[in-house]
C-alpha cells in the first residue's frame, strides 16, 4: 500500500538557514500538488510532497495508483520570494506559515521514514464511525447519511435514516466526503 517519491528520498532534517528560507506549508488547488511540486524544483525550491501507493477502482478495475497522502498541500522550502513564485503559479491558493519550524521539520521527518519503510499504512481520513457524510459522486451523488462502520480499508457502511427507521448501503470510501 505505500509508495515514496524518489524525488522525497533525502532527509527532511535541519535545512541550513540562508537569508530567510524556512518550510511553508503550501495549499494548493484541488489536484495541482504535483504540478506545484514541479514548478517550484524548476525554480531550484525544494519542496516535498509525500505519496502513498492506494488500491481504486475505476469502472469496476483495481487500479494502484501513487496519490499525494495529505490531498492539496505540499511542503516548500524558500524565502518569501519563493512564497511569491508559488503564488504565480496560479495553483496555489494559499500559503501556511508554520510558527514552529522544529516541530514540522520532525513530523516530516517521522512521515518520511513512515513511508519509505515500506509498511503498511493508512492515512487517517474523517470518515470515522458516526461522522455525517455525503455520496460526492456516482450514481447515489448528494445521498447523505451517517458512518456506520468500517467493512475494508477502502468501504464503509454509510446509514440512512427515514421515518424512524435505518436502512444501510456499502459504499466506496472514496466517493464519501464529510459533511
Amino acid at each position: 500500500m505505500v509508495a515514496h517519491d524518489s524525488r522525497n528520498e533525502a532527509s527532511i532534517g535541519p535545512v541550513p538557514a540562508t537569508s530567510g528560507a524556512r518550510w511553508h506549508v503550501l495549499h494548493t488547488r484541488s489536484r495541482q500538488e504535483r504540478e506545484v511540486e514541479r514548478a517550484l524544483s524548476n525554480f531550484g525550491i525544494q519542496t516535498y510532497l509525500p505519496v502513498a501507493r492506494r488500491t481504486r477502482f475505476y469502472a469496476h478495475r483495481r487500479r494502484e495508483v501513487s496519490m499525494p497522502l495529505f490531498p492539496s498541500y505540499v511542503f516548500m522550502h524558500g524565502d518569501v520570494e519563493a512564497t511569491y513564485l508559488a503564488l504565480g503559479t496560479k495553483r496555489v491558493a494559499r500559503v501556511v506559515n508554520v510558527a514552529d519550524q522544529a516541530r514540522l521539520e520532525f513530523e516530516m521527518e517521522q512521515i518520511r521514514r513512515a513511508i519509505t519503510s515500506n509498511e503498511d499504512f493508512l492515512p487517517v481520513d474523517a470518515l470515522v464511525e458516526g461522522v455525517r457524510a455525503r455520496v460526492a459522486r456516482g450514481p447515489l451523488k448528494d445521498v447523505e447519511g451517517i458512518v456506520e462502520q468500517r467493512r475494508f480499508p477502502n468501504r464503509l457502511v454509510l446509514q440512512i435514516q427515514t421515518l424512524g427507521q435505518a436502512t444501510s448501503l456499502e459504499v466506496d470510501a472514496d466517493l464519501l466526503e464529510p459533511v
